[in-house]
């Protein structure tokens, strides 16, 4: 079967594009503290997230992370991926239930490795909400396939 991934040589700096997106539900947030037994307050508790000034609970930040690396592996962009190496995240605003989220991805850098089958890509991503706010951002560092021969 033919491979339409990307693979290392194919991906040159400056390479862009959008993820689909995904709206963030209360199941999302309450499956996620179940999950990593995380149930601070901010998370699961309305009144306690609004004596903070939010509308509502704030879903998790590494949720927000955890979704933006689903939404670029779900992109219309496949890179021949091997391993996540690293990721370099800001938290930069609220995600909050019934939030639509999705992301503008850019490759910032390509770096050879000493194995000549694999390469490394930065990727540079911008997670954003309905309205346009940028809620998280960060860089992900990726190894990848080179195409044999």
């Amino acid at each position: 079967m033919p491979d339409h991934r990307l693979h290392y040589e194919e991906i040159p700096e400056g390479l862009n594009w959008e993820t689909p997106g995904i709206t963030v539900t209360e199941a999302h947030v309450l499956a996620f503290a179940g999950l990593t037994g995380d149930f601070y307050d901010l998370h699961v508790d309305d009144d306690y997230a609004r004596s903070l000034g939010y509308p509502t609970k704030v879903a998790h930040g590494l949720l927000g992370l955890a979704l933006a690396d689903g939404l670029k592996n779900r992109s219309s962009v496949q890179l021949a991926a091997i391993v996540s190496l690293g990721w370099r995240w800001s938290f930069t605003g609220p995600i909050l239930p019934g939030d639509r989220i999705s992301a503008t991805i850019r490759v910032t850098a390509r770096r050879e490795t000493k194995r000549p089958e694999r390469g490394i890509v930065t990727l540079d991503l911008d997670l954003r909400n309905q309205r346009g706010e940028t809620v998280q951002r960060g860089e992900n560092d990726m190894m990848v396939h080179r195409r044999p021969g």
